[in-house]
C-alpha cells in the first residue's frame, strides 16, 4: 500500500504556543467525526519462550490474554501517560496477537476508535506499547533478551487531514 498525499506542511508544531512553550492543542472548534487508528508491533524472543507463550505454559499463566486486558488499559489511560494529550471517550479498543512461528516473535495490533475532535493514533500506539511491555513482564524470567520493535502506526481515518495508510 502507498502512503496518502501528506498534509500540508504546517509553519509550526501543534503543542507549541507562538512563544515556543509546550500547550494543549486547542481542539474546541474541531468537527466530531468518527476516528480510528491501527497501531501495531512486535517482540522478538527465544523459540522456547515463544512456545510457553503460545501454550499457555507460563508461570504467570495466560500471557496473551494478560496482555490484550492491558494494551485496551493502556489504551484507556493514554492521557495520564503522554503529558499533551487530550483525554478521550473511546468507543472501541481492540486488540489481536499474532504468534509468529517463523520469526520467534508475537505481532500485537491495536485498534482504536472514538466519535470525537482529535484522533486517536496515540490511544493505539500506547495500547500496542503496554501489550509488548505486558509479555515481556510476564515471560522476563525466562528470557530477558526479548526485543521490542516496529512500533507504528498503520492506518488513521477521520478529522480534517483524512485517511493515511502506512506503507508496508
Amino acid at each position: 500500500m502507498a502512503d496518502a498525499p501528506p498534509p500540508p506542511p504546517q509553519e509550526t508544531l501543534t503543542h507549541f504556543d507562538a512563544s515556543g512553550r509546550a500547550h494543549m492543542v486547542d481542539v474546541g472548534s474541531k468537527a466530531v467525526t468518527h476516528r480510528v487508528a491501527i497501531a501495531r508491533g512486535t517482540i522478538r524472543m527465544q523459540p522456547a519462550t515463544l512456545a510457553r507463550v503460545r501454550d499457555g505454559t507460563a508461570a504467570k499463566g495466560d500471557v496473551l490474554g494478560v496482555a490484550r486486558i492491558a494494551a485496551i488499559q493502556g489504551a484507556k489511560r493514554t492521557s495520564d501517560l503522554i503529558p499533551l494529550c487530550h483525554p478521550i471517550a473511546l468507543t472501541r479498543v481492540a486488540v489481536e496477537f499474532d504468534v509468529d512461528e517463523a520469526a520467534a516473535a508475537v505481532h500485537c495490533t491495536a485498534t482504536a476508535e472514538c466519535d470525537g475532535r482529535t484522533g486517536v493514533e496515540m490511544e493505539a500506539l500506547t495500547a500496542v506499547q503496554v501489550g509488548l511491555l505486558t509479555i515481556y513482564d510476564m515471560v522476563k524470567a525466562i528470557d530477558r533478551g526479548m526485543t521490542m520493535t516496529d512500533v507504528r502506526l498503520m492506518e488513521k481515518r477521520g478529522g480534517k487531514s483524512g485517511s493515511w495508510v502506512a506503507r508496508e
